[in-house]
C-alpha cells in the first residue's frame, strides 16, 4: 500500500505566513490530497456531465483501482476510439463506493426512542483503513454518519449527534467523535465539511467549541485544556487574513466593514463545481449570466454554511443562480464564532495563560457588541444577516435569528422581541419554519430542521421564554413521532407547515432525495424528549 506523506499542519502554517491571503487560498486547495475532480480532470467532468450516475456523489466517492495517472493515460488512449463505452471504462477502473445501506426496518413493537438507540449502532463506522487514491480521509476512531448518501462524518451534524449519544449513555462514542474531529484539525489546520478530500477546501459552521463544552460538562474542565491546540487552530483558520485586512474589504473567511468592524463570512478556497454536485453546479452557472467562478465560489460557500441551499443566500430571494453567499455576513456564523472566542478564553485561563485568555475574552465581547448593534433589525424585531458590500441589513427573516439567543449574545430586550417575532411569523404547525419563502430549495419553507429547532429551544429557555421554547419542542416532537409511526424511520427534514396529525410530514426539495437515518434528527429528538418527558409521552400516546 502506498503511504501518502502530506505536510504537517505546523509546516503548512509556516508556509502560509509567507503568502498573501489570495495565495494562501491557493495553497490550501493544493497542499492536501487532490479531490477527484482535480485528480481526474477531464475524465471526471466527462463522467459527471454524462449523467452516468443519478447522484453525482457516487462517482466522487468511487474508489480508483489504479493510480490516477494510469487511469488518465488509459482515458487518453481510449476516449476517441469509435467503440468507446464510458460506463464500461468506469466499471473497469473504479469500484463503487461503500454505502452501508440499511433498510432501517424496526421491530413491530419498537418505539421511537428504542429506534434511536438501535440506530446509533447502525450508523456507526469503524476506524478507517486508508485506501490508496480514495476520496475518503481516514479517521482513527469509530464515528457516526448521518445516513443514506452521507457515509462520512460531517462537521456540525456531529454536535447534534453527540447530544443524543450522551443522552443514550454513549459518551464513549461522543468522545470518539470529538477525537476524530480533533485529528482532522491537527492534520489539515481546520475541520473540513466532512472527511472527504473534496471537502477540504471548506469547513462548516464552527461547532467544535460547542462539542468541547458538551464533553466538558460530562467529564470536567480538563477537556478544555486537552483540546486547546485544536480550538486555537480552528480560530486561526477562520480568522486568517484579519490582521492585514483593510476597511471595506474581505479575504477568505473574514470581512472588515467600512467602520473597521470585523466579522466572518462563509467561503471556499476553490472556485470550481463541487465534486459531489458537479453537473448541477455547471448548469446553475450557465443559467446565471455571471462569471462561472463567482457562482461556483458562492455555491461552495453556501455548502459550507450547512444551509445548502435557501433563499437567504439568493439575491432575488428565489433563484439559485443569483446566489451571493460570499457577500453576506451571516448572523449565526458570527454568533458561533463568538462562542469559539469565549471558549478559547476559558481554555487559556485553565491552561494558566491569563493574557491569552484576556485577548480572546475581549474578542468575544467585541464581536457580541457588534452583533447586537449591527445585525439587529430593531424595527421588525429580529437578528438578520448583513450585506457587507451594500452596507445594510438583509430584509430576510430566517430561523437564524435565534442564534444570538442560543449563543447567549442577545440583549434581554432583543431576545424577547425575537421571541415575539418567532411566535407570530416563524412558528409552523409542526415546528419552527426555516424561512418565510417557498422556493423549492430545502432550507426554505415548509421545511424544518432538527438543529434549528434545538438552537431556538435552547436560546429561548436561556432568555426566560420557556413557554415558547416548550411549544416549539412540543410541535417538533409531535412531528417526528407521528412521522416515525407512519414510516418506521426518522428523516433528515420535515414539513412543519403540516399538522403533526397528518402523519408522514417529511421534508422535500433540494438537489438530492430525502435521506433517512438520520443522525442529527435522532440526536435532537433524544435530547428534547429527555428535556420534555411529558411532551414525549403525549406524542407517543397519540401515535402508538
Amino acid at each position: 500500500m502506498r503511504v501518502r506523506r502530506f505536510p504537517s499542519a505546523r509546516a503548512l502554517a509556516l508556509l502560509l505566513l509567507l503568502l498573501s491571503p489570495e495565495a494562501r487560498a491557493d495553497a490550501f486547495s493544493t497542499a492536501w490530497p487532490a479531490p477527484p475532480s482535480i485528480a481526474f480532470g477531464d475524465l471526471y467532468s466527462a463522467v459527471e456531465m454524462s449523467g452516468l450516475f443519478a447522484d453525482q456523489k457516487t462517482f466522487a466517492d468511487a474508489i480508483p483501482k489504479e493510480p490516477p495517472h494510469d487511469i488518465l493515460a488509459a482515458w487518453e488512449r481510449e476516449k476517441a476510439l469509435p467503440d468507446f463505452d464510458l460506463r464500461a471504462f468506469v466499471d473497469r477502473h473504479f469500484s463503487p463506493p461503500t454505502r452501508h445501506l440499511v433498510a432501517f426496518t424496526p421491530r413491530p413493537d419498537e418505539g421511537v426512542r428504542a429506534y434511536i438507540r438501535d440506530t446509533w449502532d447502525t450508523l456507526t463506522r469503524t476506524p478507517d483503513v486508508a485506501e490508496p487514491f480514495s476520496s475518503l480521509l481516514p479517521l482513527p476512531r469509530p464515528y457516526v454518519v448521518p445516513g443514506g448518501r452521507f457515509s462520512e462524518i460531517y462537521y456540525w451534524d456531529s454536535y447534534f449527534v453527540m447530544l443524543g449519544l450522551i443522552e443514550d449513555g454513549r459518551a464513549d462514542l461522543a468522545r470518539d467523535m470529538l477525537d476524530n474531529i480533533a485529528s482532522l484539525i491537527a492534520r489539515y489546520g481546520h475541520m473540513p465539511n466532512g472527511n472527504r478530500s473534496y471537502y477540504l477546501s471548506r469547513s462548516q459552521p464552527p461547532f467544535f467549541s460547542l462539542m468541547v463544552e458538551l464533553l466538558a460538562a460530562h467529564e470536567g474542565d480538563a477537556v478544555f485544556v486537552r483540546y486547546l491546540p485544536q480550538l486555537q487552530a480552528e480560530y486561526d483558520y477562520w480568522m486568517d487574513g484579519a490582521d492585514t485586512l483593510a476597511p471595506g474589504s474581505a479575504a477568505r473567511h473574514v470581512v472588515r466593514l467600512a467602520d473597521g468592524t470585523l466579522f466572518n463570512r462563509y467561503w471556499d478556497d476553490r472556485a470550481a463545481p463541487r465534486d459531489e454536485s458537479y453537473r448541477e453546479d455547471v448548469e446553475t452557472a450557465k443559467r446565471s449570466g455571471r462569471p462561472a467562478q463567482d457562482v461556483y465560489r458562492d455555491l461552495r460557500a453556501g455548502a459550507e454554511s450547512g444551509w445548502d441551499f435557501g433563499s437567504r443566500w439568493l439575491a432575488d430571494g428565489r433563484t439559485l443562480s443569483t446566489i451571493r453567499t460570499t457577500d453576506i455576513v451571516p448572523v449565526d456564523l458570527n454568533a458561533a464564532m463568538g462562542h469559539l472566542e469565549a471558549t478559547l478564553a476559558t481554555a487559556w485561563r485553565l491552561k494558566g495563560d491569563p493574557e491569552a485568555a484576556r485577548r480572546r475574552r475581549a474578542d468575544a465581547d467585541q464581536r457580541s457588541e457588534a452583533i447586537r448593534r449591527l445585525l439587529w433589525n430593531g424595527r421588525d424585531g429580529f437578528f438578520a444577516d448583513y450585506l457587507w458590500r451594500e452596507g445594510r441589513l438583509s430584509d430576510a427573516l430566517t430561523a437564524a435569528t435565534a442564534a444570538p439567543l442560543a449563543f447567549r449574545i442577545a440583549a434581554p430586550e432583543q431576545a424577547h422581541a425575537v421571541a415575539d417575532t418567532i411566535r407570530k411569523r416563524l412558528l409552523g404547525a409542526g415546528g419552527l419554519d426555516t424561512t418565510l419563502t417557498e422556493t423549492g430549495q430545502q432550507w426554505d419553507r415548509p421545511n424544518g430542521w432538527a438543529p434549528i429547532q434545538y438552537l431556538a429551544v435552547e436560546g429561548l429557555r436561556v432568555y426566560g421564554e420557556p413557554d415558547l421554547a416548550r411549544e416549539i419542542a412540543r410541535r417538533w416532537i409531535a412531528t417526528n413521532v407521528a412521522s416515525y409511526a407512519a414510516l418506521g424511520v426518522l428523516a433528515e427534514k420535515y414539513d412543519v407547515d403540516r399538522p403533526p396529525a397528518a402523519g408522514a410530514a417529511v421534508g422535500r426539495g433540494g438537489e438530492y432525495g430525502l435521506q433517512v437515518g438520520f443522525g442529527w434528527t435522532n440526536g435532537v429528538l433524544a435530547a428534547l424528549m429527555a428535556d420534555y418527558p411529558d411532551l414525549a409521552a403525549e406524542a407517543e400516546r397519540r401515535n402508538p
